[in-house]
């Protein structure tokens, strides 16, 4: 009989309800997706296949919720117009934040590639619906930012299946997200949770693009677990 960590990952032996066993296969995969999942700003302006992205909606769509509420709204921004609108909202974000350093650092800033608005395929604005009656309130009583969060749940799980499927996604979030609101015309009760980017990337790395251009190195677990 083979090992619980060689099973397939897609098979269940009856034994614990049908759930799927992960054998070690689809651990190492898994934790290779982790280290190969980037904040993707450069991109190919080549068009996704047809379907794909309504499959990765498909999967994000699947993640977790407070109350079952699912409040994240999927906005495709396709119109030239509205694409214009966020892009205007990044440069004048953007040369605020520039302003606000001073010396190397301003410089180091001002060469950052922080943004893919003139060149990926998709661009797609999550919102939550803070008006959502779905789940009746349930677990948002003493946390109601539970709503945001549970968006961001489906934001990493749609980040998880673009990447597997080798496809980058890029956070935007050196916006306004007000005037992207405005600009998306959508419910006021709608509040921007992220503006992505997405499509294939121009290259590949398994390190931040930030560590690379020497912003900031990431820290290790260690420096972010505590016991009490």
């Amino acid at each position: 009989m083979t090992g619980e960590g060689t099973r397939d990952p897609a098979r269940s032996d009856g034994q614990d309800g049908g759930a799927p066993a992960f054998g070690d296969a689809f651990l190492t995969g898994f934790e290779t997706l982790l280290a190969w999942r980037r904040d993707v700003r450069r991109f190919d302006p080549r068009a996704l296949p047809e379907g794909l992205l309504e499959t990765l909606l498909a999967q994000a769509h699947m993640s977790p919720s407070v109350g079952n509420s699912q409040p994240w709204r999927f906005v495709l921004v396709d119109a030239p117009e509205r694409r214009t609108a966020v892009r205007e909202s990044f440069l004048k974000a953007n040369a605020d934040a520039l302003s606000s350093y001073d010396g190397e650092r301003a410089e180091l800033y001002a060469r950052l590639k922080l943004e893919g608005l003139t060149v990926a395929p998709v661009q797609l604005a999550v919102f939550c619906d803070e008006g959502t009656l779905q789940g009746e309130g349930l677990g948002r009583r003493t946390m109601p930012e539970m709503l945001a969060y549970s968006c961001v749940c489906a934001v990493n799980t749609l980040w998880l299946a673009a990447r597997a499927r080798g496809v980058g996604l890029g956070w935007v979030s050196i916006i306004d997200p007000q005037q992207v609101a405005l600009a998306l015309d959508v419910p006021d009760a709608w509040r921007l949770i992220a503006y992505l980017c997405i499509g294939y990337p121009q290259e590949e790395h398994d390190d931040p693009e930030l560590e690379r251009a020497g912003w900031q190195a990431r820290q290790g677990l260690g420096e972010r677990l505590f016991r009490r």
